[in-house]
């Protein structure tokens, strides 16, 4: 993992991540922002997964996948869209490739307004975030990550309700998605969306449980009967949600 617990900032959490055993990546988001999942994550089946967050620039989104696939490093992709751009100490941005090469770029000038923003990295996986309640959000999505058995869809969401319960963004959460790419598959083998809600990481992983698709693996969370996971308030470990 990477990146300590200090400063700000203003918007979003997000994971992208990829197993090279199954030829599948994909990628998780959630903000205060409406429709975040149709606008910061960004995959492609047999290159890798991108996501554009803080001052996001979606029309970067087919230019990082394409460099991707030329063969460009993940940190050399991420050089590329910031060299002539004028934000780029505004931007975060994270890239994976289907090797689990991964690289963060954090804004330098975030909005001071914000509470903590920063990334984890691991193996095959990377996460990242900005206004969030602390540090903790993106440690927690990234031990969620590791330690859920499943498939990549089910890793993923075990992380964005993982920073959920850890506080998020701590203006609220109003929208959340996720996409996943696999090599064979045209387009998204999975996407799972919600543009507004008061509790959208919530009610994507309600979604997610009642949705069959063979992206899907033995994670009990994405089970029916949905049973909220976040702690009930007042009980050890609960966090201001």
């Amino acid at each position: 993992m990477s990146d300590g617990c200090p400063a700000a900032v203003s918007g979003t959490f997000s994971i992208v991540a990829v197993d090279p055993n199954t030829g599948v990546c994909g990628a998780a988001v959630a903000s205060k922002y409406p429709a975040v999942g149709k606008v910061v994550p960004y995959v492609r089946a047999g290159v890798g997964a991108f996501c554009t967050q803080h001052w996001h620039n979606p029309a970067w989104a087919e230019r990082a996948l394409d460099l991707l696939a030329d063969g460009h490093l993940p940190e050399q992709v991420l050089a590329e869209l910031l060299r002539d751009d004028p934000r780029r100490d505004k931007r975060q941005l994270a890239i994976i490739d289907m090797s689990g090469r991964a690289a963060n770029r954090n804004p330098a000038d975030a909005d001071p307004s914000g509470l903590w923003w920063g990334a984890a990295s691991g193996r095959y996986y990377a996460c990242q975030g900005n206004t969030l309640a602390d540090c903790e959000v993106v440690f927690a999505m990234a031990r969620a990550y590791e330690q859920t058995q499943g498939s990549l869809a089910d890793r993923l969401m075990a992380a964005l309700v993982a920073g959920d319960c850890a506080g998020g963004d701590h203006r609220g959460r109003l929208a959340a998605g996720i996409r996943v790419a696999k090599k064979g598959v045209e387009g998204h083998w999975l996407e799972l969306y919600v543009d507004e809600s008061d509790d959208a990481v919530i009610e994507l992983a309600r979604k997610y449980a009642a949705l069959e698709h063979e992206a899907k693996g033995s994670w009990p969370g994405g089970r029916l009967p949905f049973t909220h996971p976040c702690p009930p308030p007042g009980a050890d470990g609960a966090v201001e949600r």
